[in-house]
């Protein structure tokens, strides 16, 4: 059965099940569903725990060995599988089917930590057998539109009242970096008295803005039409030591992924079928970004962007006199939908803000 990471808790609380599948990407509240997990495995009894870490080369006949192994000193234990990103393989698969044959004669409880799942492995055997004795609690990132929310939330668990408005900032300040931001709270916890109400002033003084920047970050930005975001993203990558041509690669992938898609759909394509020509596929959750850079952005905006790239690629092998860092900013900041900032420019080559 499928239970979100906030609703864990409360499940568990019902009934102990036999197996938990934790799966995804978003390091804190996978931390914090596992740790729930070990939680009611303790409240109800559990007392034995072994972790087996999945590495290249992994004997899987490990899990049904220590599933089958009797404890001297409790009836059941708690068995954590622990994958990371690695890959089943069939191998992998047939071990985890088999376990879920032994689980009707077991008191034990199994728990499986990995990365993302997708639907195809969602519907294999190993899952079905697995999810018919237990959870599965599929961990995804806080949409930008809810992280507010959550941070009110999540200050709430240590003790703090915190104004949306103060929330949000504070998303703003960590990049949506939900560890960050969690560390961020215990240390104002230990400065502030309990029930302690912070307001946009609180955070702004201290919560340092130590997000580690990155960019696909910047990517995300300039796609969804955010300058601002942007804008801050490229100095904080600077400022962290970023290699220009990394950052310079990056906007030139996306620009070329934009003319690819005006390409598809100027030959009547579907939006939905220009993303899955793209290589790599664009999946669904980031074709509504696409979708909006490719409806801001025309073919002759995007031509003129993809020759700055280019001119700002000759800059970083010595063969143009274009300023590095603040033509990337510029790029940045015009791809995110800025008015009028480089027709002002000094450079010889301008993009005027109606093109």
């Amino acid at each position: 059965m499928k239970v979100f990471a906030d609703q864990l808790p409360a499940a568990l609380a019902k009934k102990l099940p036999k197996a938990v599948i934790v799966a995804g990407d978003e390091p804190l509240q996978h931390r914090d569903a596992c740790d729930a997990v070990r939680l009611a495995a303790r409240q109800a009894g559990v007392e034995e725990r072994e972790v087996l870490d999945v590495e290249p080369n992994f004997a899987w006949g490990r899990l049904l060995e220590t599933a089958s192994n009797l404890s001297l000193f409790a009836t059941n234990k708690l068995l954590e599988l622990r994958l990371g990103n690695h890959k089943l393989g069939q191998e992998g698969s047939k071990a985890l089917a088999q376990y879920a044959e032994m689980m009707d004669g077991s008191d034990d409880l199994l728990l499986v930590s990995m990365g993302k799942l997708d639907a195809k492995q969602q519907k294999s055997a190993w899952f079905k057998a697995l999810d018919k004795h237990g959870l599965f609690v599929p961990v995804w990132p806080v949409d930008v539109s809810r992280l507010g929310y959550w941070l009110r939330d999540r200050a709430a668990l240590h003790g703090l009242q915190i104004d949306l408005d103060a929330a949000r900032l504070l998303g703003e300040r960590t990049e949506g970096n939900l560890l960050a931001a969690d560390q961020e709270l215990q240390k104002l916890a230990l400065i502030h008295p309990s029930n302690t109400r912070l307001n946009v002033e609180s955070i702004a003084q201290g919560v340092e803005d130590s997000t580690r920047f990155d960019v696909f970050n910047l990517a995300d930005a300039c796609l969804k039409g955010e300058p601002s975001r942007a804008s801050r993203i490229v100095n904080g990558l600077k400022s962290e030591g970023v290699e220009a041509p990394i950052v310079l690669w990056a906007l030139g992938r996306e620009l070329r992924t934009l003319l690819s898609l005006h390409q598809h759909l100027d030959q009547g394509q579907s939006f939905e079928h220009a993303c899955k020509t793209q290589k790599p596929m664009i999946f669904d959750k980031r074709r509504p970004a696409y979708q909006k850079a490719t409806s801001r952005l025309s073919m002759k905006r995007l031509h003129k962007l993809l020759l700055m790239a280019q001119r700002l690629d000759l800059a970083v092998k010595g063969a143009s006199h274009v300023p590095l860092w603040p033509g990337i900013h510029d790029l940045a900041i015009t791809m995110a939908g800025a008015k009028g900032i480089l027709a002002e420019t000094p450079w010889t080559y301008r993009i005027s803000a109606n093109n």
